[in-house]
């Protein structure tokens, strides 16, 4: 396999994996930010990146990353692991900028992905994981206990803590 056709997988397949933890977050904690916004984003970059396998001949790898990923037990943890992943996708990217020289329209959508990456999806999962853990310190304050199990930010659906389905 080409070194261009392991650069485009190695991009896909991170798109491919960042969108199965975000959706898992929707579907087993509700539609909560960012990961409502984001999850859609990860399925922009994904199909900025199809073109350029069609462009260049190389076969588009199946998303097998559902029944794979790590999955956050708390949107606290979500939070957290959104923005590892963010910081290593941008890691990532530089490392495949380099692979892709002689190659200036993969290399543009890879800087721009990775823009995305570390100008807005970063700094949606930083202020993600401090309103987590001002609300869990919250929690513990108004309730003396911890968070509340399974809510992962503090509050309760219908319980006066969140509104409509987020955190206030």
């Amino acid at each position: 396999m080409s070194e261009l056709a392991n650069v485009l997988i190695e991009a896909l397949n991170d798109e491919y994996k960042a969108r199965a933890v975000y959706q898992y977050v929707i579907d087993t904690f509700g539609p909560v930010r960012p990961f409502i916004n984001i999850v859609e984003a990860e399925g922009r970059h994904i199909n900025a990146l199809l073109p350029l396998f069609h462009r260049y001949g190389i076969p588009v790898p199946p998303d097998t990353w559902k029944e794979r990923i790590a999955k956050p037990e708390s949107i606290a943890d979500a939070c957290r692991m959104g923005g590892e992943a963010e910081i290593e996708n941008a890691e990532m990217y530089d490392r495949l900028l380099k692979a892709a020289a002689g190659y200036p329209d993969v290399q543009r959508v890879m800087i721009s992905l990775q823009r995305a990456s570390a100008e807005n999806h970063l700094p949606a999962f930083r202020r993600c994981a401090a309103r987590s853990a001002g609300l869990k310190e919250a929690a513990k304050v108004n309730t003396g206990r911890g968070v509340q199990a399974g809510g992962g930010c503090g509050c309760r659906r219908g319980g006066g803590g969140f509104r409509g389905r987020q955190c206030k």
